[in-house]
């Protein structure tokens, strides 16, 4: 893995710091996981399909209205704050911070207001009717609690408190099942606006708890500074505005293809596959945002030892996320009553097809990482419109052909476009490889993904499953 012996000891170093983050960050996705689990068996048991699919709705306007209230300035915040960091500058962190919070506070304020002001437009494009118009108006409430949450998460992120992140995940995680379930319990799918807004204001109290451990020096901030540092903050921060809503917006127009081709049942199914579908492979990438990429960011200038912490994480990611991707797809029937009831079965091959775009995206995720770390705003831009239009022309194409399925084989095929566009943008932009390792493990986990998701899909239940079992474990050792 390292041709240079004088490497060996900052190499070991460096796995044992990706090992010691993922981790910490694995485990709180666990215990995360636990009580989505829980969440998601709730909403199956008690609204079925149909109320699923409407939850899955309400989420992403929220999560789609916080892209673009916040215009970035979370992402482009821990950015910020770890070159701040980075410069050993006490003064120079307290004032990117307090500009920060001031800045996420404002967006809130204004994103709230906007989405009530336009619930009802909102609520037509998305149900075909305004029957929903205040529910959404009170998500702006959700959006308001998600920006003030999102500053102190970028802080506590930048100045790299993985331990504190890993409590925060936990903690949230408990309070937001405790919470949310009654609502749902006791009120329905009425409860399910309410349930957003709790969890919001729950997340917000736990950062606030944790950032304020965080020490920082009394922050003066003049006039000049003040614009200054919103500047950086918003330049860098409309592209990942751009980009995260292009990704959230991709996300949200498939599921109103399928809304308006399949129904809510479907869009249901569908929500629930892409749910499982992305939790095992969540916490690795999880992983990469929240220690990865600032110790990627401060690497930025120096091409050879950003391309080897990439390397490096994408051996570990691969390693850890390959066997769970494919236990998951082997025993995706069973995960299916599991996580949800047997209502859910029509969605297990849908799982399945996302599954296989999971390993594909497990192996493109980091080396994207360089693109934002040297804060390429034009590659990561067009490259997010190239992901955007590729994920739903497939998709728009595909499900009159397929089905529901066409939205997974759309996924796959997203992933097989955007990890071949990323290779070859990082090549030009830090002239990247992957390392040998990296490469041998890509031909061993991206031929067992195939060959299992052929045997499940032509084979007998019991030697499908066999030969599933058997390539999870190889895989896993």
């Amino acid at each position: 893995m390292v041709d240079d012996p004088a490497a060996l000891p900052a190499a070991r170093q460096s796995y044992t710091q990706i090992l010691k983050s993922t981790t910490l960050v694995g485990f709180s996705s666990v215990v995360s996981i636990a009580f989505t689990i829980v969440r998601l068996k709730v909403l199956a048991v008690l609204l079925g399909p149909a109320g699923v699919g409407l939850f899955g709705l309400y989420n992403l306007i929220a999560d789609f209205s916080t892209n673009l209230a916040g215009v970035g300035v979370q992402s482009s915040g821990v950015r910020q704050i770890a070159e701040a960091v980075g410069s050993g500058d006490a003064q120079r962190i307290a004032r990117t911070a307090t500009v920060l919070k001031r800045v996420s506070i404002g967006l809130g304020l204004i994103g709230a207001v906007l989405l009530a002001a336009l619930s009802v437009p909102v609520t037509n494009l998305t149900f075909g009717t305004s029957q929903h118009a205040l529910g959404v108006a009170l998500l702006g409430i959700a959006i308001f609690l998600r920006l003030a949450a999102g500053a102190q998460s970028a802080l506590i992120q930048g100045t790299r408190r993985i331990a504190d992140l890993t409590r925060m995940t936990i903690y949230s995680a408990l309070f937001s099942t405790v919470v949310s379930v009654p609502f749902v319990y006791f009120f329905g799918e009425n409860g399910i606006v309410p349930s957003l807004i709790a969890m919001a204001l729950l997340s917000t109290l736990m950062t606030l708890w944790y950032g304020r451990k965080i020490p920082l020096q009394p922050a003066v901030v003049s006039l000049l500074q003040l614009r200054q540092e919103t500047a950086a903050l918003l330049k860098l921060g409309f592209a990942f505005m751009a980009g995260g809503l292009l990704t959230v917006g991709a996300a949200y127009a498939i599921r109103i293809i399928i809304l308006q081709r399949a129904g809510v049942e479907a869009a249901g199914l569908y929500q629930s596959a892409w749910a499982i579908g992305g939790l095992y492979a969540g916490f690795i990438l999880q992983a990469m945002g929240t220690d990865f990429y600032p110790r990627l960011t401060a690497a930025a200038g120096d091409d050879a030892e950003c391309n080897r912490l990439v390397n490096e994480q994408a051996q570990i990611s691969i390693l850890l996320a390959g066997p769970g991707v494919i236990a998951t797809m082997t025993f995706a029937p069973l995960v299916i009553i599991l996580f949800y009831s047997a209502e859910f079965q029509p969605a297990v091959t849908l799982l399945r097809w996302i599954c296989l775009g999971m390993l594909l995206r497990i192996v493109a995720w980091p080396i994207g990482f360089i693109v934002l770390a040297k804060g390429a705003q034009q590659i990561f831009f067009w490259s997010e419109v190239a992901a955007a239009v590729v994920n739903v022309g497939l998709a728009w194409l595909l499900l009159p052909l397929l089905g529901l399925n066409g939205a997974g084989v759309a996924f796959l095929g997203l992933y097989i476009w955007h990890g071949v566009l990323m290779y070859v943008l990082v090549r030009r932009l830090s002239g990247f490889r992957y390392s040998a390792a990296n490469l041998r493990l890509g031909l061993v986990f991206l031929p067992a993904g195939g060959i299992v998701f052929a045997a499940v899909s032509l084979l007998p239940f019991w030697p499908a499953t066999a030969i599933g079992t058997v390539a999870a474990a190889i895989a896993s050792l």
